[in-house]
């Protein structure tokens, strides 16, 4: 029973996640020759405040709203 877990930033859309699952689900059944329904996945999200690269908050490197509407 594979368990994907996906950590990301706060942001989007239910739409968004619904179709990453989906996506997600059948690849990741097709490739390791599982049943779908045995598939987990869970989102750890973060706020951006709480979220770091190259030795800069997230919230002050890209600002707030960025990425709710997709890669920006």
């Amino acid at each position: 029973m594979p368990i994907i877990t996906v950590k990301m930033a706060k942001g989007r859309t239910m739409e968004q996640k619904q179709q990453f699952v989906e996506t997600i689900t059948k690849e990741a059944a097709r490739i390791l020759n599982v049943k779908e329904e045995w598939v987990t996945v869970l989102f750890d999200e973060y706020d951006r405040e709480n979220w770091a690269s190259n030795g800069q908050l997230h919230s002050l490197k890209f600002g707030e709203g960025f990425g709710k509407n997709g890669a920006e």
